[in-house]
């Protein structure tokens, strides 16, 4: 019996529970065996997709044959990989409510298992292509499960700490995948290197997910059920209106998408953030190699960009939980744009590796505040769901983005009119969060905003 299992009132005082809900108890201490491993679940799943933030965009041309200046063709990976992760979280969300967190989970690292291989053999870029939509598959059930099951297991007022150490180990992970593999392909070729890390990575990831994670819905189930009976504890959510008890997918996707003022910013700001780290993790190290950085020079610089991300979540998530998850929101996506805009403005390792940091900074203050900002809101009837809507809406950015990115650069033959788009695009994001936005805490008021709806 997990430790969990344990600490119910009934259980203190040597009785059976008085109800199964009873044994579900809310809490990071609490839960802290589970909790650990779903973070370490999380940092496998960011070194999957950290491997390819590096090499791939750098050996494009000479080992996968993309013209140099094709970067419609060369955003193709990220187009196929954002299309199948933005569906797959919301299917994820929603299935997870049916099936349970952990098999949803074990299948995105079943689907992991071509991707190394497919890259191995590749003859061209579609092999790339192909591989990618696997990553998405992977990202999208696996990455999304162990955001969704924190949130299950941890009190409201610490969903902003729980979603910054999720977000921290997967980010981080993301940076030291890129700075790994960048000293991997030096020794051993892009190839060679990819295959033996993946394969490591995803036998350690599934493994450990079998062996380790235990299923987090009930505590979902329990959460609902001291919600129906009020026998609730601690702050109260301000869920939003507007739902049945048990809405269908329809209803949910389009109340989170569009109908509600919050979660539609929320959503957008999402996007926003997808878009920009699209140009960052294909267009920013291919103008750093244009620059005349080598491949390690070019990990190093993407990877502080990552572990900046990562590290700083540890303490922007807490912030959140008490300051609030807008304000952090908004100063992220302009902070992110400001580094943006300055690296069409310096030059030189050190000079990159400052824009990196700051762009990391900015990632950090909004990335885990707008999953904490959507869950706070969201009923645990439906929260899964709720979240499965805003990340597909976030990670259907890297498609649009990719897609929007790699025409300005094709139309002009340059790619710095991509990162003047992506700064300006971020500055009139952040705007609209701030001025379309409540302030979504449970234990702080929300500022009426003209036009929001109430929560």
């Amino acid at each position: 019996m997990p430790r969990s299992l344990d600490t119910s009132p009934a259980a203190r005082a040597g009785l059976a529970p008085a109800s199964p809900h009873d044994r579900y108890v809310q809490g990071i201490r609490i839960n802290l065996h589970q909790f650990v491993w779903q973070a370490v679940q999380v940092m496998f799943v960011g070194l999957v997709i950290g491997m390819e933030r590096n090499v791939l965009p750098v050996v494009a041309s000479q080992d996968f044959g993309v013209p140099k200046t094709s970067f419609l063709y060369l955003m193709s990976f990220v187009i196929s990989f954002g299309l199948v992760k933005g569906a797959l979280n919301f299917i994820a969300g929603r299935l997870s409510e049916r099936i349970g967190r952990k098999t949803v989970l074990v299948m995105g690292w079943l689907a992991a298992i071509p991707i190394p291989f497919l890259i191995y053999f590749a003859p061209n870029w579609w092999w790339i292509v192909a591989a990618n939509l696997f990553l998405g598959v992977n990202q999208g059930f696996a990455w999304s499960m162990t955001v969704t099951s924190k949130v299950d297991i941890t009190k409201a007022e610490q969903r902003g700490l729980a979603t910054g150490i999720n977000e921290f180990a997967g980010y981080a992970a993301v940076g030291l995948a890129g700075i790994a593999t960048g000293y991997l392909s030096h020794l051993y070729g892009p190839r060679g290197a990819l295959l033996g890390f993946a394969l490591v990575v995803i036998a350690l990831g599934l493994g450990t997910a079998l062996l380790f994670v235990r299923e987090t819905l009930p505590w979902a189930r329990a959460e609902s059920h001291r919600h129906a009976t009020n026998q609730h504890a601690g702050p109260r959510p301000r869920f939003a209106q507007g739902l049945p008890d048990h809405p269908s997918s329809k209803l949910v996707f389009l109340f989170v998408s569009f109908r509600h003022t919050t979660f539609s910013a929320l959503c957008q700001a999402g996007v926003a953030n997808k878009v920009a780290d699209t140009l960052l993790w294909v267009l920013f190290p291919l103008y750093l190699h244009q620059q005349g950085l080598s491949l390690v020079q070019i990990g190093w610089v993407t990877g502080v960009y990552g572990l900046v991300w990562g590290a700083s979540q540890l303490w922007t998530g807490p912030l959140s939980d008490r300051i609030g998850r807008k304000k952090p929101v908004v100063a992220g996506l302009w902070l992110l744009g400001a580094g943006v805009a300055s690296v069409m403005l310096v030059h030189g390792m050190a000079a990159w590796l400052a824009a990196a940091a700051v762009m990391g900074v900015g990632m950090a203050l909004l990335y885990p505040n707008l999953i904490a900002a959507v869950a706070d809101i969201s009923h645990p009837n439906w929260r899964s769901s709720s979240l499965g809507t805003y990340r597909y809406w976030r990670d259907t950015g890297y498609a649009l983005g990719a897609l929007a990115l790699g025409l300005i650069a094709q139309a002009r033959g340059d790619m710095a009119p991509a990162f003047w788009f992506t700064a300006a695009l971020l500055l009139v994001s952040g705007g609209w969060v701030l001025l379309r936005a409540e302030e979504t805490h449970p234990r702080l008021p929300p500022r009426k905003v003209r036009g929001a709806d109430a929560p």
